[in-house]
């Protein structure tokens, strides 16, 4: 790098893969398949811990560079300045297609049916994952400056998208499965354990929602309190540099 590159966003963006690594490859995958509960919290850790921190870490500039010369000037660059691939990423980046892509995906994944498919099959599985990653991304992108991309939102608009798209519909999901009363995927009779009887299943489901509901809103409301007052900021230098060229116009 031709500056100093910032220890702590390294730091940010290794916690990210170990956020990731913790769901997709520790002990919580294999439980996933049992306890409904462990499933949310691999899926809470690759949504909103694990996205957040790699992009807060900026990492697109430091990997870039430590490619070979001939592969950024013969692939990267040919990609990055591709028209159809700028304006398939302008639209997918766009935040009503964002937050489309990401909260639907997180309803349709957790209809019953297509749940239990996912733990019947591990290539359904698989494919749940990278959806949850990709639309993630796509989700985080609008409201945290992926450099040398820009967020898509303003501060403002930030702050009632992290309310709106992120905090108002996870409590609602979060609020359906804690508050069921009765099981909504049968496919756990097949993985749970021996002995497990129909109230400790729901018991499961129930811990499950809430740790949608908490964790997923904890963090979506303190990245809304952060545009907060990353908006103040900016309107306070804003008014600084206004109040300077007012200034030097005077003299």
């Amino acid at each position: 790098m031709r500056r100093a590159w910032p220890v702590w966003r390294t730091a940010l963006f290794l916690a990210g893969l170990a956020a990731m690594l913790a769901a997709l490859v520790s002990p919580i995958d294999a439980i996933a398949a049992e306890r409904f509960s462990v499933h949310m919290v691999q899926h809470m850790l690759l949504t909103v811990v694990a996205v957040p921190l790699l992009l807060l870490g900026q990492p697109v500039r430091p990997l870039l560079r430590g490619l070979p010369s001939g592969v950024r000037r013969g692939v990267v660059r040919p990609i990055a300045r591709s028209r159809p691939v700028r304006a398939a990423l302008h639209l997918l980046r766009h935040p009503l297609v964002a937050g489309a892509l990401y909260v639907g995906g997180l309803y349709a994944w957790h209809v019953p049916a297509l749940y239990d498919a996912a733990l019947a099959d591990v290539r359904v599985h698989v494919l749940e994952h990278v959806w949850f990653l990709l639309t993630a991304f796509l989700f985080w992108s609008c409201v945290i400056d992926p450099a040398p991309f820009h967020a898509t939102l303003s501060y403002p608009a930030r702050l009632l998208y992290l309310l709106l798209a992120g905090a108002a519909q996870n409590t609602v999901l979060g609020g359906i499965l804690s508050f069921s009363s009765r099981l909504l995927y049968s496919g756990y009779a097949v993985t749970q354990r021996v002995g497990e009887d129909y109230l400790e299943r729901l018991t499961d489901q129930r811990v499950g929602g809430a740790i949608m509901w908490v964790t997923g809103d904890v963090i979506f409301l303190a990245g809304a309190s952060v545009s907060f007052f990353l908006w103040l900021d900016s309107e306070e230098r804003s008014q600084r540099r206004r109040e300077r060229l007012a200034g030097k116009v005077n003299t």
